[in-house]
C-alpha cells in the first residue's frame, strides 16, 4: 500500500516525560506506516525551552499562524521542585498560555465516548464540549491583602480623566480586594471561534455568563455575543440547522445535568477551567478528552486535555511496565491530520483519520484496555495491556481498516 502523502507540513509540538515516549511510539506504530509525514518540529521539551530561553514555545505558536493546523504534545508548566530537577534558569511560563495568547485561541474539550465506560451521569449519551475563553478574569488578575482603610477602582481615560468608584471602606477592618480585567476583542476573538467551532461540528452552541449580577462585565461579553451572533451567523446557524442560546450559568449548569449531551456549551475562563474537569471527570477520564486550540481566524492545534503522567515517567525510567492511556495524544494526533486533509483537500488523510479513532475505540471495546480504564470499564472479559502493547493492538485493527 502506498503512503498517503501530505502537501502541507503539519506543525508538531513535542512534550515531556510519559507522553513524549508515547507520542514516539504513536508515530512508529501507528501514523508513519500509513502516512508520510510531513512535519515542522518543535522540541517543547522542558530541557529544550531552557536552552532556547523558551525561544521555542514563541517560534511554534508563529509556526502554526503559518500553516494553521498543530498538534501538540503535554508538556511541563514548572513549578519549584521542576527548577533543580531540570536545572531552570527561570520558572518558565506554561507553554499552552503562551500558544493561547499569541494565537488569541479559545479551548474547546470534548470526551471521547466508548462502550464499556457509563458517565456518572447516565443522561449524557453525547460528548459535551466545554469551549474556555483563555484571556483575562482572575488569570491576569491584580489583588492585595489590605489592613483597613478605603478600596477605590480608579480608572483614568485617554485624556487624564480619572473616574473613581468606591469598592469597600474597610474602615478598621483587615480584608482582600482584587481587580479584574477583559477585552473587547479578545471577546469578540472567543465569540467567533465558538461560533465558527459550532459551525464546524454541526452543533448547538450554549453560552452563560452571570450578567444579573455582573452588571457591566458579563453583560459586556453577553452583549458582545449577540452582536457578532445577529450580524455575522445568524443566517449560518439557521442554514445549517443549529441554534445559538444565551443563559444564566446558575440555569445552564441545571440544564447540563438533565440533558444528553451534544452541544458545545462556552464558558469565560474560570467557568470553563471548573466545568471542563467537571464534566470530564463526569464521563469518566481526563485521559479520554480532546483538547482543540481554535482562533478566530480559522487556526487550530489539537491536544491531549491532561498532562504529562509524571509518576508513570518515573516508573518507565526504571524500566518498570507502565499500563499508560494514550487515546487522547492519539486523537489529537488524528484531529490534526483530519483537519490538514480537509484544508489541503486530501480525502485519504481525512478517512486515515477516521480509521485511526475507529481502530482505537474498537480496541478497548474489544475489552483490551489500559489499567485506568480497566478499572472503570464494566465490560466483561476485558484485558489490561501495557503502554505499547495497547498501540500494538491498536495497530492490528488499524490495518485491517486500512486493507
Amino acid at each position: 500500500m502506498d503512503k498517503i502523502k501530505m502537501s502541507t507540513p503539519l506543525v508538531e509540538m513535542d512534550g515531556d516525560e510519559m507522553t513524549r515516549i508515547l507520542w514516539k511510539w504513536i508515530k512508529e506504530i501507528l501514523i508513519t506506516p500509513y502516512v508520510e509525514l510531513n512535519t515542522e518540529y518543535y522540541d517543547l521539551g522542558l530541557e529544550n525551552r531552557e536552552k532556547t530561553k523558551d525561544q521555542v514555545t514563541f517560534d511554534s505558536a508563529e509556526a502554526t499562524k503559518k500553516y494553521g493546523v498543530a498538534v501538540k504534545c503535554a508538556t511541563i508548566t514548572p513549578n519549584a521542585a521542576r527548577m533543580p530537577e531540570y536545572h531552570l534558569s527561570e520558572m518558565w511560563k506554561s507553554p499552552n498560555g503562551t500558544i493561547r495568547a499569541i494565537l488569541d485561541g479559545t479551548v474547546f474539550r470534548t470526551p471521547i465516548l466508548v462502550k464499556g465506560i457509563t458517565p456518572y451521569i447516565p443522561t449524557w449519551t453525547k460528548p459535551i464540549t466545554i469551549a474556555r475563553h483563555a484571556y483575562g478574569d482572575v488569570y491576569k488578575n491584580t489583588e492585595m491583602q489590605v489592613h483597613g482603610g478605603k478600596a477605590e477602582l480608579v480608572y483614568t481615560d485617554k485624556e487624564g480623566k480619572e473616574i473613581r468608584q468606591l469598592i469597600y471602606d474597610f474602615k478598621d477592618e483587615n480584608g482582600i480586594i482584587q481587580g479584574l480585567h477583559n477585552r473587547d476583542n479578545s471577546i469578540a476573538g472567543f465569540a467567533r471561534a465558538c461560533f465558527n467551532y459550532a459551525l464546524d461540528q454541526k452543533q448547538d452552541l450554549w453560552f452563560a455568563t452571570k450578567d444579573t449580577i455582573s452588571k457591566q462585565y458579563d453583560h459586556r461579553f453577553k452583549d458582545i455575543f449577540a452582536e457578532i451572533f445577529e450580524n455575522e451567523y445568524k443566517a449560518k446557524f439557521e442554514e445549517a440547522g443549529i441554534e445559538y442560546f444565551y443563559t444564566l450559568i446558575d440555569d445552564a449548569v441545571a440544564r447540563v445535568i438533565r440533558s444528553n449531551g451534544g452541544y458545545i456549551w462556552a464558558c469565560k475562563n474560570y467557568d470553563g477551567d471548573v466545568m471542563s474537569d467537571m464534566v470530564s471527570t463526569a464521563y469518566g477520564s481526563l485521559a479520554m478528552m480532546t483538547s482543540v486550540l481554535v482562533s478566530p481566524t480559522g487556526i487550530y492545534e489539537y491536544e491531549a486535555a491532561h498532562g504529562t503522567v509524571q509518576r508513570h515517567y518515573y516508573k518507565y525510567l526504571k524500566g518498570e511496565e507502565t499500563s499508560t492511556n494514550s487515546v487522547a495524544t492519539i486523537f489529537a494526533w488524528s484531529g490534526a491530520l483530519r483537519k490538514r486533509g480537509e484544508l489541503d483537500n486530501i480525502p485519504e488523510l481525512m478517512a486515515y483519520a477516521d480509521k485511526l479513532e475507529k481502530a482505537t475505540i474498537q480496541t478497548i471495546e474489544d475489552g483490551i484496555m489500559t489499567g485506568d480504564l480497566y478499572l472503570i470499564s464494566k465490560l466483561e472479559n476485558k484485558k489490561k495491556v501495557n503502554s505499547r502493547e495497547f498501540l500494538d493492538e491498536i495497530n492490528k485493527r488499524l490495518s485491517n481498516l486500512m486493507n
